[in-house]
């Protein structure tokens, strides 16, 4: 598997997203997996507010989690609220600052209907039939200091490789195991891209003998298949010993 970030300009409030992707990305090949920060999406949609020094932050929060708690021994790292935000558990709903210009950023809008835009228009402008789509961000792992990518939408492949029923090496049929690709390759691009003045906010992904490309958008069945209510996950003693209230978004 094959990672590479692209250097764009600095992306400004109100750019055209299409020809920052039409300027900066190299002529792509079939099976090739475009990589995008959801950050350049939103500050090209308009999806920021600026940072006047007047918005509570902590408000703004709340209007765009979908679930959110508030623990006030995370204060020792400035402004953080563990939120839930189009089915990730994430810090204050994906909401950033650095990179910003003096903006918050927020999670862009509606941003399953845009990804499949973009899938359409690259395999159009490319003449490509075979190709992914991938929106990323930075989220939190338990017990881990460091950030990890984590994908948020996706287009043109399968997110998850399902291996039960399948025979292990040993001939005993997989109970539980599913392979989440999505967050695979967004892990990998997200560590090419860096976090800071790297200014990639762009990557592709080649030579992965494993992905299964579908020619159409995912579904919404599919798009679920990715999430766990908190019950029935691995940490869900610890996702439900804390009173989740609900974000205005």
């Amino acid at each position: 598997m094959n990672v590479t970030a692209y250097k764009t300009k600095k992306v400004k409030v109100g750019d055209d997203l299409f020809d920052i992707l039409d300027s900066y990305l190299p002529k792509l090949e079939e099976k090739t997996v475009v990589v995008i920060t959801s950050k350049i999406i939103s500050i090209c949609q308009r999806d920021v507010i600026k940072n006047d020094g007047i918005i509570d932050k902590k408000k703004l929060i709340k209007e765009q989690a979908d679930w959110y708690f508030v623990d006030d021994n995370l204060n020792i790292w400035g402004t953080v609220i563990p939120t839930i935000t189009h089915g990730v558990l994430i810090a204050n709903a994906g909401i950033d600052e650095s990179n910003a210009d003096r903006y918050f950023i927020l999670w862009p809008k509606n941003i399953d209907e845009v990804i499949n835009d973009i899938w359409n228009h690259l395999r159009k402008k490319h003449n490509v039939k075979n190709l992914g789509v991938i929106v990323t961000d930075s989220h939190l792992a338990p017990m881990r200091y460091g950030t990890l990518g984590v994908g948020i939408s996706w287009c043109g492949f399968e997110a998850l490789q399902d291996y039960r029923g399948k025979p292990d090496i040993f001939g005993e049929p997989l109970k539980m195991t599913q392979k989440n690709i999505i967050d695979g390759f967004a892990g990998a691009a997200v560590v090419v891209m860096g976090e800071g003045e790297e200014q990639t906010p762009l990557a592709t992904i080649t030579e992965v003998p494993f992905i299964v490309f579908q020619n159409r958008p995912p579904t919404q069945e599919e798009r679920d298949l990715l999430k766990i209510d908190k019950e029935n996950d691995i940490y869900g003693k610890l996702l439900t010993s804390v009173e989740w209230k609900k974000g205005r978004k």
